[in-house]
């Protein structure tokens, strides 16, 4: 948990609500705050199986998934490849169009750059654009634009975070969320942010965001959204605990934004809700995803 991310502070909230629930249900747990010496912290500690709640850069792009593998301890969630895949907003957009599963219209920037190369980028998008860092979190540097004066903001904004920037077509609608349980959909949610946006302060202040679980849809629309979370899961290669973003039309009609592989365990996450709904208690869900990692040591087979 921890880190030296942008999400560091969120991956406490994670953290020490996993490592409650692990304790809750007699295991020998211990709290780890991931930082250059996090090797050495793991070896003193003589850990046997690692729970991933480390968030943003070195937690969900395959950088503590490689240590650990190089240390022969099995670890929760996805694997490298998987991980470095999906935290890469651009590559996984492209695998899903290769894949035919819908997500919005985008482009993409580097940077160095030039802003009017943005505006001429933008030719063909739609209205309203999302302008976001290519590998970030938790909505950080995120801005919802409708016209291009706003670009150069926005794009400043978001270089903060990246050198690449996802200028994205921004769906106004209906935003879900499909927690994936071990290759199993959970209830879909419907976010309905108060301020009309899911952006930080919506997703981590208490009373900011309403959510209805399990969403008013149609059963069909229900399986839909369950069929597309579990294709862009099996897709990037994903395993264990993720959170499939999805974004609703005026006519319901579903767009992929991403898929997260290390998703939130705090008070106010979408996982241990959607969990809630299918009838499995927060230490139960924790419990699961912890012994899911042993499947990796009949793969490794003397790890």
């Amino acid at each position: 948990m921890g880190g030296m991310s942008t999400e560091r502070d969120i991956s406490f909230k994670s953290g020490n609500a996993v490592y409650n629930a692990l304790m809750e249900e007699g295991y020998n747990a211990v709290s780890i705050d991931v930082g250059r010496d996090v090797y050495n912290k793991i070896i003193k500690e003589k850990v046997d199986i690692a729970f991933i709640a480390l968030h943003g850069k070195y937690g969900e792009d395959g950088a503590i998934q490689g240590l650990l593998e190089i240390m022969g301890i099995p670890y929760t969630g996805s694997g490298i490849l998987a991980s470095a895949v999906s935290i890469d907003k651009v590559l996984t957009k492209r695998l899903f169009m290769l894949n035919k599963i819908p997500t919005p219209s985008f482009r993409v920037m580097k940077k160095g750059e030039a802003i009017k190369s943005a505006n001429a980028l933008l030719e063909g998008l739609r209205a309203s654009f999302v302008v976001k860092p290519n590998s970030q979190g938790s909505t950080i540097g995120v801005s919802i634009i409708d016209n291009k004066r706003q670009i150069k903001k926005a794009v400043t904004k978001a270089l903060k975070y990246d050198d690449t920037i996802l200028i994205e077509e921004f769906i106004k609608g209906r935003e879900v969320t499909v927690g994936i349980l071990n290759g199993k959909a959970l209830p879909v949610i419907e976010v309905m942010p108060k301020g009309g946006i899911y952006d930080f302060k919506a997703k981590y202040t208490k009373g900011m965001t309403e959510y209805v679980v399990p969403a008013r849809l149609s059963d069909r629309l229900n399986k839909q959204l369950a069929d597309n979370a579990l294709k862009a899961f099996t897709v990037l290669g994903c395993s264990g605990a993720a959170r499939v973003d999805i974004m609703l039309d005026s006519k319901n009609r579903p767009y992929v934004l991403e898929v997260n592989t290390v998703p939130g365990m705090t008070g106010l996450s979408l996982l241990p809700k959607a969990a809630a709904a299918a009838g499995i208690g927060f230490s139960a869900m924790v419990e699961e995803i912890l012994l899911s990692a042993i499947d990796r040591v009949k793969v490794w087979g003397t790890a």
